[in-house]
C-alpha cells in the first residue's frame, strides 16, 4: 500500500466518527434537537403542559430546536442574553429557570450575576433587585456560598475617570456635546451621572468583558424598546469587538422572548450600520 492510500485511509478512520456525528446532528428534526437542547440546559427530558400541549410543542421546537441553531453563539452566550432579556421583562419564573440553565451551559455564578447587574442603568434599581433575589435563590438551591466575590475595580476618587475611559473609547464625547443644551447644573450632572453610573459603577466591574457588557447592553435596549439609544449601541457594541453576525445572533437569541416587533427593529438598525468605518478597540 503507497503512502498516500495509507494516509487517506488513515484520515478517514480519523474523522469519519466526526462526519458521521455532524451528518446526524444536521440530519435531527427540530423536535429532537429542542430534546436535545432542553435536556443539556435543564438536566431534564422535555415535558408537556397539561391544558395546552400544542402552543408548548410550538414554542420548545421554536426556542430549542431552532433558534438555538442561528448564528455562531455558545450556549452559554445564548443563556447570559436570555438571563438579560428576562431580567428586563421580570418574568421572574422563567428567569430562575434560565439562571440555572445558564449555570449548566459552563457560566460561573459570577458571570450570570455581573449579567443581572448590567441591566441596573437601563432598568433600575427595583427590577434589578428582583431579579437578584431570583439569583440568590438559585445560588443558595445550588448549595453555592452567597455573597459572590467582589467584583468591584473603582474607588470613589476613581470611578469617574475609569468610567470616562471606557465611554469615550466607546462613545466620544457626544452625550456631553448634546446635554450642552441643558439649563443651570444639569448640563453636567446629567452627563456626568451616565459616566460614574453606567460606566464607572457597572462597566469597570470584574466577572465579564466590556465586550460582552456592550452586547448585553444591546440586548436590554432592544427588550425595552429603547429606539433611539439603538443605533449607539450598536456601534459600541462593534467597537467593543463583536462583529455584526454576533448582534444579529443576539437579536435572533433574544426573539422569542421580547416578540418580534422590537427584536426587528434592532436587526433593521444592525443591517444598516456602517461596520467597516468603526475599528473594534477591545475585541475581533
Amino acid at each position: 500500500m503507497t503512502f498516500l492510500k495509507k494516509f487517506l485511509l488513515l484520515g478517514f478512520v480519523l474523522f469519519a466518527p466526526a462526519v458521521a456525528a455532524w451528518e446526524n446532528e444536521e440530519n435531527l428534526s427540530r423536535a429532537q434537537r429542542a430534546d436535545q437542547v432542553f435536556e443539556e440546559l435543564f438536566r431534564a427530558k422535555r415535558s408537556t403542559s397539561r391544558t395546552d400541549p400544542e402552543f408548548m410543542e410550538i414554542l420548545q421546537q421554536n426556542i430549542f430546536g431552532e433558534v438555538f441553531d442561528i448564528g455562531d453563539l455558545s450556549n452559554k452566550d445564548r443563556e447570559l442574553i436570555t438571563v438579560a432579556v428576562l431580567t428586563t421583562m421580570q418574568t421572574l419564573p422563567q428567569l430562575e429557570a434560565h439562571i440555572g440553565a445558564a449555570l449548566n451551559a459552563g457560566n460561573t455564578p459570577l458571570e450570570i450575576r455581573e449579567t443581572i447587574y448590567q441591566c441596573a442603568p437601563f432598568i433600575g434599581f427595583p427590577r434589578t433587585l428582583n431579579a437578584v433575589d431570583v439569583f440568590n435563590r438559585v445560588m443558595e438551591q445550588r448549595g453555592i456560598k452567597l455573597p459572590l466575590e467582589n467584583a468591584t475595580t473603582v474607588t470613589e476618587k476613581d470611578r469617574y475617570a475609569k468610567g470616562e475611559a471606557i465611554q469615550n473609547s466607546l462613545y466620544g464625547s457626544e452625550v456631553k456635546t448634546a446635554m450642552r443644551a441643558l439649563p443651570g447644573i444639569y448640563k453636567e450632572k446629567v452627563p456626568d451621572m451616565l459616566t460614574t453610573f453606567c460606566f464607572g459603577d457597572f462597566y469597570t466591574r470584574k466577572g465579564l468583558t466590556i465586550k460582552q457588557r456592550e452586547l448585553l447592553s444591546l440586548v436590554v435596549l432592544t427588550t425595552l424598546g429603547a429606539e433611539k439609544q439603538l443605533t449607539a449601541h450598536i456601534i459600541g457594541a462593534q467597537k467593543a469587538g463583536n462583529s455584526r453576525e454576533t448582534l444579529l445572533a443576539a437579536m435572533m437569541q433574544a426573539m422569542p422572548y421580547i416578540g418580534m416587533p422590537n427584536a426587528l427593529t434592532a436587526v433593521n438598525l444592525i443591517k444598516d450600520t456602517d461596520f467597516e468605518n468603526y475599528k473594534p478597540i477591545y475585541g475581533e
